[in-house]
């Protein structure tokens, strides 16, 4: 837990700070857009072999060499002295978190029986909420207090002494488990997956700088062949050894398939919104970081009371209806937003974003709690690993996908409105651009929702174990439905 709260403050407290390091290191757009994507993309083209390895080599093993990775890259990234050492290191972080997160679930899953892991899944969701309540508070406050002339380099030093702390905790406490059957790294599947993520993120973040040259097209073109040669290899590798990077029939496995998919647009959604939002409460409306990281204290507040009341109380008698109702409650908010940014302009104050961001956040919460254990419920224990690793990566490549794409949302309309109208009303008008795309991927996840499992179940003479999900409301009958 103090690994997964200290990951997901990492990428909340850099969203806040950086218009201090664009104005500190003399950043570009597209740097800006690296010194989170970079991680995003190093994040999610690692873990599905931080996943793998765990289960071959021990998942303890890896957690701990992850840990300890994560320290030090954080020391780098508080030292750098330019913007591409900073991407150089943020993208190091983020390949020894791919280490490190995905053996957090893999070991959740295999240490408490199926009727005990609902509760740590809520306390789970109840870390993710307070890591993304301190994440933008703390940023804030280490960028504006600029302890010892550091500006906001101690955003990533602050890592180090909870970095230390989990290692102490990780070596003592965690008991170490493998796959129970011997497995062997696919190291072709490994680069041919991170080369489709590479060809589809880098033309995406450096296009508009370049003004979209023909081979950024020809290499996002080429990616659906690359993903195409992945999985006929994928398919070979489980015909020849068993050991596959990625465990292909996972996605027959409904439940698995459905949360996947949702797990991708869902960090489209986020990823565009995070960093959107930031660049326009600092550059566009000129607010200090203390003040935009406070405004967003309710909408991480919403977001966490949402999360554990959604798989305490109400997903065990709603089941997959409270996710969808999570995407309209979200896809609600943001068109609030719309509306009232629009109204106030560039008069607007913190207290006048306070409703949108609480609906939001409440939309947040419902989605972002049981969705993991809806994911992983029905998954072998021998592919924990894999599977917990798929879950983070298909996240974090939409997250990066996201990202990227907001030199097509965002950027191109402030590019396109500034020399007229000013850095306000462009960035105003970029925000309010982002946030309708984000509405219509929210629409998609409603969708794709549908194919989620209805019901969380335990029954007996029923086949799903405690804590499962059954495939439809029939299925569920009558059997009794008990709080997660």
């Amino acid at each position: 837990m103090t690994a997964a709260f200290m990951d997901l403050v990492d990428v909340t407290i850099v969203n806040i700070a950086i218009p201090s390091m664009q104005q500190d290191l003399g950043a570009t757009t597209s740097a800006i857009q690296w010194i989170t994507a970079g991680y995003a993309l190093a994040f999610a083209a690692g873990l599905i072999t931080g996943g793998r390895l765990g289960d071959i080599y021990g998942r303890k093993r890896l957690f701990l060499i992850g840990i300890t990775g994560f320290t030090i890259a954080s020391a780098l990234c508080g030292l750098a002295a330019n913007p591409g050492m900073l991407v150089a290191s943020r993208l190091l972080q983020g390949s020894m978190a791919a280490l490190m997160v995905p053996q957090v679930l893999a070991i959740i899953h295999v240490t408490f029986p199926p009727h005990e892991r609902g509760k740590v899944f809520g306390l789970f969701g109840a870390i993710i909420g307070l890591g993304a309540v301190s994440g933008p508070i703390l940023g804030a406050l280490l960028t504006e207090w600029n302890l010892f002339g550091l500006e906001w380099r101690p955003i990533f030093l602050i890592n180090l002494p909870v970095g230390i702390a989990g290692l102490i905790l990780g070596s003592r406490f965690i008991t170490e488990s493998k796959a129970p059957k011997a497995l062997k790294l696919d190291l072709v599947g490994v680069v041919l997956a991170t080369a489709g993520l590479v060809m589809l993120i880098y033309p995406l973040t450096q296009g508009r700088e370049n003004d979209w040259p023909v081979w950024g097209f020809v290499s996002m073109g080429a990616v659906p062949f690359v993903f195409a040669a992945f999985l006929a290899y994928e398919r070979y590798k489980a015909r020849k050894d068993g050991s596959p990077l990625v465990e292909l029939s996972l996605f027959k496995v409904k439940s698995f398939a459905a949360g996947i998919a949702v797990q991708l647009t869902f960090g489209i959604a986020t990823g565009i919104f995070f960093l959107v939002w930031t660049l326009y409460m600092q550059l566009g409306l000129g607010w200090s970081a203390l003040k935009a990281g406070t405004t967003g204290i309710p909408f991480s507040i919403a977001v966490s009371v949402a999360a554990g009341l959604s798989v305490q109380k109400l997903v065990p008698r709603f089941g997959r209806k409270v996710l969808q109702a999570g995407a309209l409650v979200m896809g609600s908010g943001l068109l609030l937003y719309i509306w009232l940014s629009g109204r106030y302009g560039m008069e607007i104050e913190p207290w006048q974003m306070t409703a949108p961001l609480v609906v939001m956040g409440i939309g947040m919460g419902l989605i972002v709690a049981p969705l993991t254990d809806a994911v992983l419920s029905e998954v072998p224990r021998e592919h924990a690993g894999s599977a917990s690793g798929l879950i983070n990566t298909t996240g974090q490549m939409g997250n990066a996908l996201g990202l990227g794409l907001v030199s097509v949302v965002f950027f191109t309309v402030v590019d396109d409105k500034l020399p007229a109208e000013g850095p306000g009303p462009a960035f105003l008008e970029g925000f309010q651009h982002a946030l309708w795309w984000v509405a219509g991927v929210l629409v998609v996840i409603f969708a794709v929702m549908s194919a989620l499992p209805a019901r969380q179940v335990r029954g007996a003479g029923h086949e799903a174990e405690a804590g499962a999900w059954a495939e439809d409301e029939d299925q569920a009958g009558t059997a009794e439905k008990v709080p997660a």
